[in-house]
């Protein structure tokens, strides 16, 4: 960590101009070693002698930023120039002082917004000689205007490479936190994929719009030969509306500027400090013209958080394939450094409720035990005295009373972060923080054993719902007390693993199940009878899913599940005999399921089964998002069900691994790949001569189930058939 903190900020407020803060020094010698260590109030890019440090997109990153402020460290060795040399930073708003939704007029958000950019940083040369000589922020930096003339997070970023600063003043030193500074924690924001630009089309409007072919999660880099004055304007959108033009009302107040004052000359140009959601981008204005503009000009650059790929899906259907790169699109687009529930409108938030559901397919996707430490880290301090679970972390809008299925993520994830990982650690970091969540549910119920008197957000976007409500039908408080009753449980296996007692919650949890059982005699939803079942609280488990597949057919072998039911759906079905109907589920192509989309062209999750109906027309324009990663929920089945790989509680993180297959007939043949902390487990049927083979690859003594058989196998490959012991 930085020796001393220092912070530095400009004289005075610049408004919507980022300041760009400089420090010329000269070097004593030959230096062996130099790390510059450096955090900022806002988003940063530091450069050394005019080269970018490191490759950190949106440093220091979204944390909760009244109790932790990630500090990082580059090893800037090869920046170091001989003798004169030039540190630069450039400090936007980012995170910290946009607007953001909840904050926008918020005590703590007005207080954040009137404090002017800070910055605090500490270079440390290490010479051959073995002195150490100390670049540090203080009053002898210089502070000026810089191209960039306005940056937010919703509103984009507005440049002017023509401007040149006139004015030049010392920076000054103020009282900036020190106490709540901690060292870098999550994954790092990076650049990733580059997108090429797919089709130019005239919409029936007559604007020019440029579709990459795929929803991204970023900014546009544009290339161009310009005179000096002449503008690249651009527009964000993720669909076009039903006529084919152009449509941006579902970004709400988000106005996703892009704006740049060409210096004369080629150049290059990309958003620095912001980022955007979108698939297409609509030329408002370019050097020469609009009609000047072609594909070669433009780049759109994913970024997210720099997690390994661990998990693939392969199969012989090709919508089954487009589905599951549109959960993994999903993915990447929404973990910015918080798991976010979309990245393009005036939103942009860490819903507690959509990480918790996605949180084992987030597990199988990607290597994402570092992504939520942070941000369990995060949850934790962010968590009210009483344990009170925000709806979003970063908590934002402190809502006064949480919600059953959002607070629950305190205990889901890293249940599920272990699971996955094998790792104690996280238990061990977050337990108390679990348990306080149960202890509040427990202190604020107005009847023991329920979670009763609250206020909840239901079976969100259920398709049950009644008209006018986004709640769907299933009742509130059976919802609460279920997932009560789950994170008790979780409680009870965490505290386990930890050898703690937890006497008290075992007895709990059999309250809490008695007064369920009482309470509840019937299920009226299908989110009640998957919840009743998947959290082994209904009197008979088989009777109850029973039920749920009579409701699926009255329904038209549709699902009327929201985000607290549809995870779980499939699940409840093929483990109490009903794969059949949760393959008929996972392949119906008409609305509502999850293929559906892709008949609308989409290339990521969208937050309704219906964003764009079948009409054409739009579900609403306040609150349709098109890349919403929570129903990708579903690769999890797809990962565990179908393909059949599941981590063992009693050896986590696939030190031991159940490999337990459901083919279905309609596909010729279907794969998963693993990559697990002890290697690669791959789970492939197909059918061959009538019956079904399974090839079986496992790092890690396995239990293998293939229809009635059971069998305990070495680390090895292997080829199995359907009742056949060979």
């Amino acid at each position: 960590m930085i020796r001393r903190v220092v912070w530095i900020r400009p004289e005075k407020d610049m408004g919507d101009v980022v300041p760009l803060f400089k420090k010329n020094f000269i070097i004593s010698g030959h230096v062996k070693k130099a790390a510059l260590q450096i955090t900022a109030l806002g988003t940063y890019v530091a450069r050394l002698n005019g080269r970018r440090i490191g490759k950190f997109v949106l440093a220091p990153g979204f944390t909760t930023f009244d109790h932790r402020l990630q500090v990082q460290t580059y090893d800037v060795t090869n920046l170091i120039c001989n003798q004169k040399n030039q540190l630069s930073v450039l400090v936007g708003k980012g995170w910290y002082r946009s607007r953001l939704v909840g904050w926008q007029s918020s005590e703590k958000q007005n207080m954040y917004r009137k404090n002017p950019a800070g910055l605090t940083a500490e270079l440390r040369l290490d010479y051959d000689d073995g002195t150490t000589e100390y670049i540090a922020s203080d009053e002898s930096w210089t502070v000026e205007e810089s191209q960039i003339r306005f940056s937010e997070i919703y509103d984009g970023e507005i440049a002017d490479g023509t401007f040149c600063p006139s004015v030049r003043k010392q920076a000054v030193v103020f009282d900036g936190p020190t106490e709540t500074l901690i060292p870098q924690e999550g994954e790092e924001v990076r650049e990733q994929e580059h997108v090429s630009v797919k089709r130019i089309f005239v919409t029936p409007k007559g604007e020019t719009v440029f579709d990459f072919g795929q929803e991204v999660t970023g900014y546009v880099e544009t290339q161009v030969t310009a005179e000096s004055g002449e503008v690249v304007d651009l527009s964000f959108a993720e669909v076009m509306d039903k006529e084919g033009n152009f449509y941006t009302e579902n970004y709400r107040s988000a106005k996703a500027q892009y704006h740049y004052t060409c210096s004369e000359g080629e150049q290059t140009w990309k958003p620095q400090l912001t980022f955007f959601g979108f698939r297409y981008i609509r030329i408002n204005a370019f050097p020469g013209g609009v009609k000047n503009a072609v594909a070669d000009n433009f780049t759109a650059i994913q970024i997210n958080s720099d997690m390994r790929r661990t998990g693939w899906i392969r199969t012989s259907d090709p919508m089954l394939n487009r589905l599951f790169r549109n959960i993994i699109w999903g993915q990447k687009c929404n973990f910015v450094d918080a798991p976010t529930d979309c990245p393009q409108r005036d939103e942009r938030l860490g819903w507690t409720g959509d990480a918790q559901v996605f949180c084992r397919t987030a597990c199988y996707n990607f290597d994402t035990e570092r992504f939520y430490k942070k941000w369990l880290g995060d949850l934790k301090a962010d968590q009210r005295s009483d344990g009170a679970v925000g709806f979003v972390i970063p908590d934002l809008l402190q809502a006064e009373k949480p919600s059953a299925a959002w607070g629950d993520a305190g205990v889901i994830c890293p249940w599920e972060v272990y699971m996955a990982f094998g790792n104690p650690d996280i238990l061990r970091k977050q337990f108390e923080s679990m348990h306080l969540w149960v202890d509040y549910i427990t202190s604020a119920t107005t009847v023991p054993g329920l979670w009763a008197g609250g206020e909840h957000f239901g079976d969100w976007l259920g398709l049950d719902a009644p008209s006018g409500s986004y709640k769907g039908s299933s009742r509130e408080e059976f919802i609460a007390t279920a997932f009560y009753a789950y994170s008790t449980e979780l409680v009870i296996k965490a505290g386990k693993v930890l050898n703690e007692d937890v006497t008290e919650y075992e007895n709990l949890y059999q309250t809490i199940a008695d007064k369920f059982r009482e309470t509840y005699t019937e299920y009226q939803t299908q989110t009640e009878c998957v919840l009743a079942v998947q959290f082994h609280l209904a009197e008979n488990p088989q009777k109850t899913s029973d039920q749920l597949v009579d409701m699926i057919h009255k329904a038209g072998d549709q699902l009327q599940t929201g985000f607290v039911g549809t995870p779980y759906l499939l699940h409840v079905l093929s483990d109490y005999g009903h794969a059949d109907l949760a393959w008929t589920l996972l392949l119906r192509k008409e609305y509502p399921s999850w293929l559906y989309p892709l008949s609308k062209g989409a290339t990521t999750m969208w937050e309704h089964w219906d964003g764009i109906m079948q009409n054409g027309d739009f579900w609403s324009a306040d609150m349709n998002s098109f890349n919403h990663y929570a129903y990708g929920a579903v690769a999890d089945w797809m990962y565990g069900t179908a393909a059949g790989i599941r981590p063992v509680e009693e050896a986590p993180g696939y030190a031991q691994a159940l490999i337990a297959p459901h083919p279905d007939k309609r596909l010729d043949w279907f794969e998963a790949t693993v990559m697990t902390r002890h290697g690669k487990i791959v789970s492939r049927w197909s059918q061959e001569d009538g019956r079904f083979r399974f090839d079986i690859e496992t790092p890690v003594i396995s239990t293998v189930v293939i229809g009635n058989k059971t069998r305990v196998v070495q680390p090895g490959r292997y080829v199995l058939y359907a009742a056949d012991d060979s």
